[in-house]
């Protein structure tokens, strides 16, 4: 009873068609593709003029000045939390 047969999946299909069309479902999924391959190119275009990965979370050592760093390393010494 948890689960949908294949019979279930067939009818759904069905009415999703009767509803929606085979020309719409059609426009729906190729703008759907383009979207997503316009997605990846702009990943990839954007990694290629920095010509390093995208930054992760985390990866923000190199945005602190040496004098952040420095304070930020003394509190880390002393266990008192640093400030913004």
């Amino acid at each position: 009873m948890g689960s949908f047969s294949i019979w279930h999946w067939l009818v759904v299909l069905v009415v999703v068609l009767l509803v929606f069309g085979t020309k719409r479902l059609r426009n729906i999924g190729e703008d759907l593709g383009s979207a997503i391959k316009g997605f990846r190119k702009g990943m990839n275009d954007a990694d290629a003029e920095s010509g390093k990965p995208a930054a992760r979370l985390g990866d923000d050592k190199d945005a602190l000045s040496p004098e952040q760093r420095a304070a930020r390393d003394a509190a880390r010494e002393r266990d008192v939390p640093p400030r913004d």
